[in-house]
């Protein structure tokens, strides 16, 4: 489906003209619309949040396997830069029983995560942390798609123009989130966990040597062109 398509198949016939206008701009159609369907739940979207992908679908869908292959359902999840909060919704949806903890450094992000998760029907304990600042308590499941593009990496430009870098761009070659995370993760997690992340293409084999650093059972997966997109890190 094409973006025209998308804005007739979704908008009211009043607002269509307004929308089309708006597309001509390079104004992206999800947020003309103003929601997105994200593993079949209704996620509302608008500058403040990245445009969920369909690789970060397929995280949570790898994620909810490799979960019940490994866990009961009454476990901790902890989602780091929810964004818009459609992994967290969608795990918790997933796994009723579980606790699911969700951060994220931005006001506007958190607001529409809220209202996301409300209408959603699903509880989840939001908190406003740069990281980990913020968190207490231990998780079995820690998952992330955080920032990975580097500052000086060519991007589609209606994303640059409109979507928020700071939910895009990451220091270190695009690396600064992970290399947190995996630095300082460890007191945050139960003996037996899983941590899952999206990743920039080009970034599996430089983020499993520096995940090495301080685990063990790594594994980077593929996403739906055959692109490395996955990091998977066991206890």
């Amino acid at each position: 489906m094409n973006d025209i398509e998308y804005l007739k198949k979704y908008l009211k016939e009043e607002e269509l003209e307004e929308g089309l206008k708006k597309l001509e701009t390079g104004y992206p159609a999800q947020y003309i619309v103003g929601d997105v369907n994200f593993y079949g739940h209704k996620i509302l979207v608008n500058e403040n949040v990245l445009i969920p992908r369909f690789e970060t679908e397929l995280l949570v869908d790898k994620t909810i396997n490799y979960i019940k292959e490994n866990f009961d359902e009454n476990i901790k999840i902890l989602d780091i830069g929810t964004g818009s909060g459609a992994i967290a919704i969608s795990l918790k949806k997933a796994f009723p029983n579980s606790s699911v903890t969700a951060v994220d450094i931005s006001d506007e992000s958190l607001i529409l995560a809220q209202k996301n998760a409300k209408i959603n029907n699903v509880e989840i304990n939001f908190i406003k942390s740069d990281i980990l600042k913020n968190i207490e308590g231990t998780f079995d499941v820690v998952i992330s798609n955080p920032p990975y593009i580097d500052y000086s990496e060519e991007i589609d430009e209606k994303v640059r123009k409109y979507e928020p870098h700071l939910a895009l761009f990451a220091q270190e070659n695009g690396l600064y989130f992970y290399k947190e995370i995996f630095k300082n993760i460890k007191p945050y997690l139960n003996s037996k966990f899983l941590l899952a992340f999206e990743i920039g293409e080009t970034q599996g084999e430089i983020l499993k040597l520096e995940a090495l650093k301080y685990f063990e059972n790594i594994s980077v997966e593929k996403d739906y062109p055959g692109k490395d997109r996955f990091l998977f890190i066991e206890s």
